[in-house]
């Protein structure tokens, strides 16, 4: 009997089970005949036509550069979104492309809930060739041909002549060719049939905030910054991409600075992804790059740096910090080959600071490799912009380079390798530091310099304009967004920051670039984004 009813048991548990499987698998299709299709995975698609975005000698000042990076207190803050690059009809008679959604950004930057990105103007990708032969011509805004522009096409650069003209030879399949010319937005074109090409290039002046080594990979001061970027008349970040100490912020695969310890306590792990999300944004991306003050270099390295005559070991500056060598090539390489590691992740140009010999410190304890005098200092310097701009330009960036604001005053080298004749025909823009704070003896006819900050700048500005006057080189100075160390130790605030602006725009500035060793920037001395749309 016990047999029986484990056995009726058994067969209801059977029955059961069965039963709960029907209902189960019944549940289950009817679930998926109520979801919606699946949506197709998105086709990749590329943009077609983008533009992206004389007095006495004076010596400088031994702090144009206030407070080392290291005194960064971060804060938080909101991401930005800005406005993507412009589509430009540089190729006669284009097929219609309709534009589609931006990109969404990367999770590198949270993006600001209150501002959506415009939609960026893309096309299908397209792969394709170029004829064996392509002739154009280059056009400024008021359609005037344009000399001496540069096409870069694969690894080569071409100069446009008097005419705007320009021909390209045997341009390898799927490359593009990226039009450049300092103060206009760069063009890219894709490749297509037509033989025959005509570009207009659209002015564009750079407005930055500069981001430290520290500042760039600390969520809050990033977001705080790009903000600003968003909000006002900001379209671009100097990012440190080699800071004072030698550091590169990103996983590095220049083995060079691999071999140095160059990978410095912070790396951003999707730094691609950081730079694209600025792409998409667009955001004008300056790598800039401490040249010879390089603690990292100079420690592995003590072959490579000044020599400390005393000690022989690596000569330091005030700051506690040792210097490599101008006068070795091997320093000129490692910066170079850096450079080009940073180009190849995006960057729109280079900027080279500290490109210069010391001026703090005990400079009478310093050995160079060669002696260092008027005669051998000015030549190094412009040598290893020279191959900078050799070697850089083929790969679409612009150059550019920090100078002292006194060089615009001074006829010599100003002791430190920074003379502007020499120096202004290697670059594309040329950066004059003109903080009010840094000329400690003031200008001619204006003895404070911070009670006359316009001043300052406009003449700075104007002066370095007229030494380089015939050649493409722009100025874009740095300004000060940081408290006077000099003089009387007033902030600077929104009455200095415009000062300084309407300086550089009325002294013929391209542009314009903030400093502050903190990343926190005074934002109402800046033009909303609405003002400036509607001028």
């Amino acid at each position: 009997m016990n047999d029986v009813a484990q056995s009726a048991t058994g067969r209801r548990h059977v029955q059961d089970g069965l039963y709960t499987v029907l209902l189960l698998a019944l549940a289950v299709a009817q679930g998926y005949a109520f979801l919606p299709p699946a949506a197709p995975a998105p086709t990749a698609r590329v943009g077609v036509i983008l533009q992206e975005p004389s007095a006495s000698p004076i010596l400088p000042h031994t702090t144009e550069r206030a407070l080392p990076e290291a005194a960064i207190v971060p804060t938080a803050s909101v991401a930005a979104a800005s406005h993507p690059p412009a589509v430009v009809a540089a190729i006669p008679k284009p097929p219609a492309v309709a534009p589609s959604p931006a990109v969404a950004p990367s999770p590198a930057i949270a993006p600001s809930p209150a501002i959506t990105p415009p939609p960026a103007p893309v096309a299908p990708l397209i792969r394709g060739e170029w004829p064996a032969k392509v002739t154009g011509r280059v056009l400024g805004p008021d359609a005037a041909p344009m000399a001496n522009v540069p096409l870069v096409a694969g690894g080569r650069e071409v100069l446009t002549d008097a005419e705007g003209t320009f021909t390209l030879e045997r341009v390898p399949a799927d490359t593009v060719v990226i039009v450049k010319m300092p103060g206009f937005e760069k063009v890219t074109l894709l490749p297509g049939p037509n033989p025959s090409l005509e570009v207009t290039l659209k002015p564009h002046a750079v407005k930055a905030a500069y981001l430290t080594y520290y500042g760039i990979a600390d969520r809050g001061i990033r977001t705080r910054v790009l903000d600003l970027v968003a909000r006002t008349e900001l379209n671009a970040v100097v990012i440190d991409i080699k800071g004072d100490r030698g550091w590169i912020p990103y996983r590095t695969e220049f083995e060079p600075a691999l071999a140095a310890g160059a990978q410095g306590p912070v790396i951003i792990k999707d730094f691609e992804g950081l730079i694209a999300d600025l792409k998409a944004r667009g955001v004008y991306t300056i790598a800039r790059i401490v040249t010879f003050k390089d603690n990292a270099l100079a420690n592995r390295r003590p072959d490579l740096a000044i020599t400390d005559t005393r000690t022989g070991k690596p000569w330091i500056d005030n700051e506690k910090l040792a210097w490599v060598d101008p006068f070795q090539e091997e320093v000129w390489n490692y910066n170079i080959g850096i450079a080009k590691e940073a180009a190849r992740k995006g960057f729109d140009e280079i900027q080279f600071d500290y490109v210069r010999f010391p001026t703090d410190g005990r400079l009478s304890a310093a050995r160079y490799l060669r002696p260092n005098n008027k005669e051998t200092r000015l030549p190094t310097i412009v040598g290893f912009l020279g191959r900078a701009r050799q070697e850089l330009g083929p790969l679409g960036v612009f150059v550019a380079a920090d100078v002292f604001g006194y060089t615009a005053f001074n006829e010599n080298d100003t002791d430190i390798g920074q003379r502007i004749e020499e120096l202004a025909p290697h670059l594309d823009y040329i950066c004059p530091m003109v903080y009010p704070s840094g000329y400690h003896v003031g200008i001619p006819g204006f003895r404070n310099p911070v009670e006359n900050a316009y001043e300052v700048v406009n003449q700075s500005v104007k002066l370095i304009r007229k030494r380089s006057a015939g050649l493409k080189v722009r100025v874009r100075p740095w300004l000060q967004d940081f408290k006077d160390y000099a003089f009387d130790r007033r902030i600077f605030g929104v009455t200095e920051i415009r000062a300084q602006i309407r300086g550089t725009d009325e002294g013929g500035g391209t542009g314009w670039m903030l400093w502050n060793p903190r990343n926190d920037y005074t934002g109402a001395a800046l033009r909303p984004k609405g003002s400036i749309a509607a001028q």
